[in-house]
């Protein structure tokens, strides 16, 4: 495997990659509450500022931007670190907005489930066409963390059109962070940040999962349980249908097979490599968030990254 090199670095806590064919990376910062397009070249443009805190971000119909926004943070920062910590004042909830990439509008799509309204978005995948999900994606709920108490994670599917939204598995305790989905769309993988668990459902329609019996809390089986303190955060499949995971406090990309083993890791230079992507020729290079160093790093994979609906 190749040596990592930093693409761009002066972020607000970058999050979501997003590969594009121009050889371009559009992803979030964080803590600014905007869209960034990084340029081959290093140069950054900003696309849009929905404010709140714009977490995960996919491709979708009509080559628009859908957003997880989780409402914001508070933010810690001191020399070469910068870390949410809180809720801010001024939060109000989350939601997930489609943005205009050309423009920049911004719209809301949907900010609550029934009754619940959603509390922290965090990531998103569309489901691929011919799957059970088809016509919508599949998203997480990492909810908030208060000083002295936190929301239950959940997993949910939503039409692309903003017409139906549907909670496919609650609670997940320790916050449903990384969503992912097999290369033909029938398991759904949901990484629980706290706990270090990567769990995986069966689809079986438009947010409807086969869910196990108690003593499962929600459903899902575990995948595979992360050795020693890890917390995960956001997931990609590779075109083999392996699960790679960027695993905090010990600065990994994790990769799992689809029956739970762990098969490679690759250290990273920080403790909080939040996301992963994959694109290139033959998408065989990962583009990877350093969050806390706010930089964007590229290192060729050893084996190429799944195609995603709407690239």
């Amino acid at each position: 495997m190749s040596e990592l090199r930093i693409l761009a670095d002066g972020l607000r806590f970058p999050e979501g990659p997003i590969w594009l064919p121009d050889g371009s990376v559009v992803l979030v910062e964080i803590a600014a509450g905007q869209i960034t397009k990084v340029a081959a070249d290093g140069r950054k443009t900003v696309i849009a500022r929905p404010g709140g805190g714009p977490n995960g971000i996919a491709m979708g119909p009509g080559g628009q931007i859908y957003c997880c926004n989780n409402g914001g943070f508070i933010w810690h920062e001191e020399p070469d670190m910068l870390r949410p910590v809180g809720v801010p004042p001024d939060y109000q909830g989350g939601r997930i907005e489609v943005i205009d990439p050309a423009s920049g509008a911004v719209r809301v799509l949907y900010d609550r489930c029934g009754d619940h309204k959603l509390k922290g978005p965090n990531d998103l995948i569309f489901a691929p066409k011919g799957s059970p999900g088809e016509g919508g994606f599949w998203f997480t709920d990492l909810g908030k963390v208060r000083a002295r108490d936190r929301d239950h994670g959940g997993v949910y599917w939503a039409a692309a059109d903003g017409s139906k939204i549907v909670e496919a598995a609650f609670p997940i305790f320790g916050g449903a962070n990384g969503v992912t989905l097999s290369p033909d769309g029938r398991t759904l993988y949901v990484a629980e940040t706290e706990t270090g668990r990567l769990w995986a459902w069966d689809i079986e329609g438009p947010g409807v999962v086969r869910k196990d019996p108690w003593p499962s809390s929600n459903g899902g089986r575990v995948l595979c349980q992360f050795p020693g303190y890890r917390r995960l955060d956001s997931i990609a499949t590779t075109a083999a249908g392996n699960i790679c995971v960027a695993t905090l406090v010990s600065g990994e990309i994790t990769t799992v097979s689809p029956t739970g083993e762990i098969i490679r890791v690759v250290k990273m230079p920080e403790r909080m490599p939040t996301n992963i992507c994959f694109g290139g020729p033959g998408l065989k290079t990962a583009f990877i968030t350093l969050s806390l160093t706010g930089k964007l790093a590229a290192i060729e994979w050893d084996e190429p990254g799944l195609v995603l609906p709407f690239g």
